[in-house]
């Protein structure tokens, strides 16, 4: 739900402290993944559709799954807020997890207000929306603007976990809303939160969705969804031509509406209007963004074109539409030449982590017509089944070709096209595309992408080793790249960065010769498996060239890569995301007498890596 302000906090005060307990029945086994499976994002369905905690569907009669009835305090809670209940969950972070910048635009959220009360948090727990920022303190109660961009940051290694229940209101619910106060503006005089205490009563009445998802969208909310949409555009030379459009697709639909109803006699007819209304806008406004930066199509297809008829041709769950991608690979020997019909070459950086390889990615990702998820891939690979640490035992980040199953390649296919951006925020509208990744973990996949993508292009960046391990002892001691921080049978500092083969072996070493195995093994693999590629799928980039003149740098790669570039680099990159101190040629000298212990033993993959730089 769109607010005139990131945050409202509703004046009433529960006791966190009993929530807290009344959750701590439900072990790690109730918990679910994210749907999308964002490392450490959890959740526990408290009201779903019929009731199951296994339906996450937004379509359907909402009713309490038995992990809320086992909760009379939380249902308490509810009651007293005093709305109507759609879909709510407990939702967990892990410690240091994040929930990822994002905005809602499906047609769900449009009516509906995301409540938020706090039941295990600390101070370290940062919730961004917009331009505000606030701690949710336990047991407050707190809506936010879910129409802007938000994200949330445990900064803590505590867990954190909010109710969150989304609701379209009621009466009582609009007094709190009109009663509750603005981080930033004048706190209102007399104002407090009332205390809620807990009661003796076990199921107090609740108010409960029954009705969610239209049949056939009446002429009145379709117009009401579109005009808000329509007023949300960046001004623009097409809005003008859109907006005609559309005034005959709303004509159109008041027409068949007057004729049909909801009945399914109607739905070809309304099919055929949605169709034609979008085939207008991509021919007339394909470039149109909202004030929050989705395309104006994509918004439009997840709040109206998916749900504006009940038929089971559409997604009834109101959630991004997707598209078929499967590839009809070549096979050795067979003779055909098959060119990829989503994905044209795509870009993929591999170097081992530490290595500058974030500030090449946001540097090229300003490409025109270039598109990328806008961050590391880890989530998105390893949330597929059977590719996370956990499910292959810890063995390592490796995957090789055979990791890429039929299933799979659709799976992550479907995952990248549906966050894929260009560098305006706009979704892709055409096919092929052209896409950047950099994740360092997958130095270690390159023939896993390699038949994932059959036309994937490969930037191998080289940057001074000496360089690359005094950044990754700073990684490890900073602890902000803690990816397995809870390894089993691993001790010592928190294993950082990526998990190589052998990695059991290093256990009890000083940290130098961690690094150092960690950079050896990554460079022999990505090595081996770059030269079983064929020369023109290769390119090289040198750091320190990127560095020294980037515009000549990022012109050659431009150029090879068959990229168009069309903005100026003069003058020094700005720091890349990731970075822990500012780049420096001599500033492996800090750790030098470390690397110096270990240099010996690196010297036949220090020598690899010259000679194919200097190929």
């Amino acid at each position: 739900m769109k607010l005139p302000v990131p945050f409202i906090q509703l004046p009433l005060q529960f006791d966190a402290g009993v929530l807290a307990q009344e959750i701590a029945v439900f072990g790690e086994q109730h918990w679910h993944e994210h749907p999308q499976k964002y490392p450490g994002n959890l959740w526990l369905p408290l009201i779903a559709v019929d009731g199951s905690p296994d339906n996450d569907s937004f379509a359907g009669a909402m009713r309490p799954t038995p992990y809320l009835l086992q909760c009379p305090y939380l249902m308490q809670v509810l009651s007293r807020i005093g709305a109507v209940w759609g879909r709510t969950r407990l939702m967990k972070l892990t410690g240091q997890a994040e929930v990822s910048p994002h905005f809602d635009v499906n047609y769900y959220w449009r009516a509906r207000a995301r409540v938020h009360i706090p039941i295990v948090t600390k101070p370290t727990v940062r919730f961004i929306c917009g331009e505000g920022e606030v701690n949710m303190g336990p047991g407050e109660c707190w809506i936010f603007d879910t129409w802007r961009t938000h994200h949330v940051i445990n900064g803590s290694d505590d867990e954190r976990i909010h109710l969150v229940a989304d609701t379209v209101g009621s009466d009582e619910f609009g007094e709190l809303v009109r009663d509750g106060r603005m981080p930033g503006n004048h706190m209102p005089e007399g104002w407090h939160a009332e205390p809620v205490v807990p009661t003796a009563e076990r199921h107090p009445a609740l108010r409960y969705e029954s009705v969610n998802l239209p049949v056939v969208m009446t002429p009145w909310e379709l117009r009401e969804h579109i005009s808000f949409l329509m007023r949300e555009v960046r001004p623009h030379a097409q809005l003008e031509p859109a907006q005609q459009v559309t005034s005959r697709f709303l004509a159109a639909w008041q027409a068949l509406w007057s004729e049909y109803g909801t009945d399914p006699a109607g739905l070809p007819a309304y099919r055929k209007a949605l169709g034609t209304y979008e085939q207008w806008l991509k021919n007339s406004a394909p470039s149109l963004q909202l004030v929050n930066g989705s395309s104006l199509l994509v918004a439009l297809r997840l709040m109206v074109l998916s749900v504006a008829i009940g038929d089971s041709s559409g997604n009834r769950d109101g959630g991004e539409l997707r598209q078929a991608t499967t590839v009809a690979m070549s096979k050795p020997g067979d003779g055909r030449s098959v060119r990829d019909p989503i994905f044209d070459r795509p870009v993929f950086i591999i170097s081992p982590p530490r290595s500058g390889s974030t500030l090449l990615f946001e540097t090229l990702m300003k490409a025109p017509n270039l598109f990328t998820i806008g961050r590391e891939s880890h989530a998105l690979i390893e949330g597929a089944r059977g590719l996370s640490a956990d499910d292959r035992g810890y063995e390592s980040n490796r995957l090789d070709a055979t990791a890429a199953t039929p299933e799979l390649i659709e799976e992550l296919r479907h995952r990248f096209l549906a966050e894929l951006r260009d560098r305006d925020g706009s979704a892709p509208e055409r096919r092929p595309l052209r896409m950047l990744e950099k994740t360092p973990k997958n130095a270690l996949r390159i023939p896993f992408l390699a038949r994932i993508f059959p036309e994937a292009q490969f930037i191998y960046l080289h940057r001074d080793p000496r360089q690359t391990l005094s950044s990754m002892i700073e990684a490890w001691q900073s602890g902000r790249f803690r990816t397995y921080p809870n390894l089993p049978g691993w001790e010592g500092l928190p294993w950082s960065l990526l998990l190589v083969p052998g990695w059991r072996d290093l256990k009890g070493l000083p940290l130098q010769e961690i690094v150092a195995a960690q950079w050896n093994t990554t460079m022999r693999i990505l090595l081996d498996d770059l030269n079983a590629l064929p020369a023109e799928r290769c390119h090289i980039a040198r750091y320190d060239a990127l560095l020294e003149n980037p515009a000549a740098e990022v012109g050659r790669l431009c150029a090879a890569l068959g990229l168009d570039w069309d903005r100026s680099l003069d003058g020094v990159l700005p720091l890349a995301r990731y970075t822990v101190t500012a780049p420096a040629t001599d500033k492996w000298r800090r750790h030098s007498d470390l690397i110096r212990q270990v240099l010996p033993g690196l010297q036949d993959t220090l020598d690899r890596a010259e000679r194919f730089v200097a190929r």
